[in-house]
Parts: C-alpha cells; sequence; structure tokens
C-alpha cells in the first residue's frame, strides 16, 4: 500500500467522527479541476503503511475514524487489505473513490473493509469524458459503480464539484436524473488550490450554486451544498 500523505486531524473529510485523512497517489483520470494535482501526478509514495497503521494504534480512543482518499486509493491492489488492518484497530472507515474500479469497490465493500464510501459523480453522461480530461473515457465502469451504490450495500455519498467551464443546470439535471433515489448528494463549489491540473477554471458564487440547487432538488429533493 502507497501512502503519500497523512492529515492527522479532520472534522470535515468524515462527517460526524473526529478522523485522519490518509492521501494514495495516482489516478486514472485527469479531472482539470483537480485541487491535488502534485498528488495525481507526483511521487509513488512518502509514508510506510506500517507507519500509518503505529500511528492509528496511538491515537486509538482520541480518532474515531479514517478516510482514504486520493488520487485513487483503489488503483492499489492491496487498498482493502490495509483498510481491513485499520478497522482491525477500532475505526471506523471512509473510502474517497472516483468509481473507475468497481471490481474493486465491490470487494473492498464486500470484505467488510469499509463502512462508508464517498464517489465523485463529475457530470451528465454526456459530458463525463470533458470533465475527467479524457475525451475517449469509457463511462461503463462509473455506471456500474453507481448502480453498485445505489443497491444499497454499504453507506455511501455522491458528490460533485461545480465547475462553471463545465457544469450548467441542464448537465447538474441529467446527472441527478442519472443517480435518481441516492440518500445523499452534494453539491461543492470549485476553489483553486494553486494546485490543479488546468489553471484558469472558476466556481459559482453562493446564489448561483443555491439556484443551481433548487433546480438539482427537483429531482433530488435531499440534495445538499458543501463547502459553502
Amino acid at each position: 500500500m502507497r501512502l503519500a500523505g497523512i492529515q492527522k486531524l479532520t472534522l470535515l473529510d468524515y462527517p460526524g467522527k473526529l478522523a485522519c485523512t490518509l492521501f494514495a497517489p495516482g489516478c486514472n483520470l485527469r479531472c482539470p479541476f483537480c485541487h491535488n494535482a502534485s498528488l495525481v501526478l507526483g511521487p509513488a509514495g512518502a509514508l510506510e503503511p506500517d507507519e500509518v497503521l503505529a500511528f492509528l494504534r496511538k491515537r486509538r480512543g482520541v480518532l474515531q475514524g479514517v478516510c482514504l482518499t486520493g488520487g485513487e486509493p483503489l488503483l492499489q491492489p492491496d487498498a482493502a487489505d490495509f483498510l481491513l488492518r485499520v478497522r482491525e484497530l477500532g475505526y471506523a472507515v471512509k473510502l474517497d473513490t472516483n468509481g473507475a474500479l468497481p471490481d474493486r469497490l465491490r470487494a473492498a465493500v464486500e470484505a467488510g473493509a469499509v463502512d462508508c464510501v464517498a464517489m465523485d459523480v463529475k457530470n451528465a453522461p454526456d459530458a463525463y469524458g470533458e470533465t475527467v480530461g479524457l475525451p475517449d473515457f469509457d463511462l461503463s465502469p462509473i455506471r456500474e459503480s453507481v448502480a453498485y451504490l445505489l443497491s444499497g450495500p454499504v453507506d455511501f455519498e455522491f458528490r460533485t464539484t461545480v465547475v462553471r467551464e463545465l457544469h450548467d443546470e441542464a448537465r447538474l439535471l441529467a446527472l441527478a436524473r442519472w443517480i435518481a433515489g441516492a440518500p445523499r448528494y452534494f453539491l461543492q463549489p470549485f476553489t483553486d488550490s494553486g494546485d490543479v491540473l488546468r489553471p484558469g477554471l472558476s466556481g459559482y458564487g453562493e446564489a448561483e450554486l443555491r439556484a443551481l440547487l433548487a433546480a438539482v432538488r427537483t429531482v433530488l429533493p435531499a440534495a445538499q451544498l458543501r463547502g459553502v
């Protein structure tokens, strides 16, 4: 298991839990708005798994959860095995994924390695390739992951980072219809972190986001804004 970094305390990445966040390097997508460009394109990893597990042993009773994010953590074939070791320490585990590896997602869930999955759904189906930076992108793995999570095998949420140049009301409505029935869906504003894959993109203001949310709620009444 390759790990590129750790945030030792977060109140945001695992809602409702005092947690730490582990960052896995590498990604199979090239979303132009990705705020972790150096993680996606950079070195393979800097932390030893045993070092991280030793830290987690010391923090038992203080931390409640661990979030594994990326990049795309499921690119690593031993991600589920590592998360099982984390769960054996008594932690709740949240996995962030782009859904492009449905077989590994299913295997991790069925192994009992995760308590919660957060999947980024990037855009309406007909805009997915543009949004993930891969014009010939095959959407079928994403569709499989969406359908799997909607079938209810694990607690989950969908979320979309909203970028002015890539998202509008029509696209978000098409996306909402695709994931209809999701118990939790979040629109998140794009903010340029200074470490994005394609500089020059912009986000919507709060009033505009609330208007987009109102449209999405005609299909997904439980949709919410996050990070506003």
